[in-house]
């Protein structure tokens, strides 16, 4: 069954709906070049969505050069927090305190390439991921795509696709789908497809019939540049 409604929100434009402007597309509000986020991905905060890197993105700083990659779809919920690797601290020496960054003569022989070592590096999130209320993401985490987050838990390490977790440290509560029917997912990646094909098949991909995407998948060919 296909799709007859072909038209689709403006993933540049931050409000799908202009008088509901609690939720807003993210791409179009970063201003970090270091924070790269997909169409359509959206942030949900009754105070505001347009803080999102102030107040979500924390300890991101220049000289660490460490990114958030966030895909395309994703749907983040109130207080999703990505603690970035400006917030580790050099743990090489007796102590962890960083007396360099003090200045007053503390800093005469702070090394920046020993802070910056404990880089975890970049922070990625995947395509159709969902991340529930208050998650903390801790830094050089990868989200598989599909995954979901549960609310107020702290991701501590990679996340696979399409798994479900939960918890502090969150742990894995269970796959989503079956390993075959994730490969088939993943080798479909709908989220990559052309909009005007997600619009034409978009009643199947919010279904639950994956033979049923694998034959809308065929339609790619139409969107594919003339010989």
């Amino acid at each position: 069954m296909q799709d007859t409604k072909l038209t689709n929100p403006n993933p540049d434009y931050p409000y799908p709906k202009a008088e509901f402007k609690r939720f807003a597309f993210l791409k179009p509000l970063i201003t970090n070049p270091n924070i790269l986020v997909g169409d359509f991905t959206y942030y949900d905060d009754p105070d505001g969505p347009e803080k999102f890197e102030q107040n979500n993105v924390l300890h991101h700083h220049d000289f660490f050069g460490d990114r958030l990659i966030i895909g395309k779809f994703c749907a983040l919920a109130t207080g999703v927090t990505f603690i970035m690797n400006g917030a580790n601290h050099d743990m090489s020496g007796l102590t962890t305190y960083p007396f360099g960054v003090m200045g007053n003569g503390w800093d005469e022989d702070f090394d920046i390439e020993v802070f910056k070592a404990q880089s975890r590096g970049d922070t990625i999130v995947g395509d159709d991921v969902w991340i529930g209320r208050n998650a903390t993401i801790l830094p050089g985490v990868s989200i598989g795509s599909g995954a979901i987050i549960a609310a107020n838990s702290t991701v501590t390490k990679d996340v696979p696709a399409y798994g479900i977790v939960a918890g502090n440290p969150a742990k894995l509560v269970r796959q989503r789908f079956d390993d075959r029917t994730i490969d088939r997912l993943m080798d479909l990646s709908w989220w990559d497809w052309p909009i005007e094909l997600i619009n034409r098949h978009r009643t199947i991909i919010q279904g639950n019939d994956i033979d049923a995407l694998e034959e809308a998948s065929k339609d790619l060919g139409d969107y594919l540049p003339q010989q």
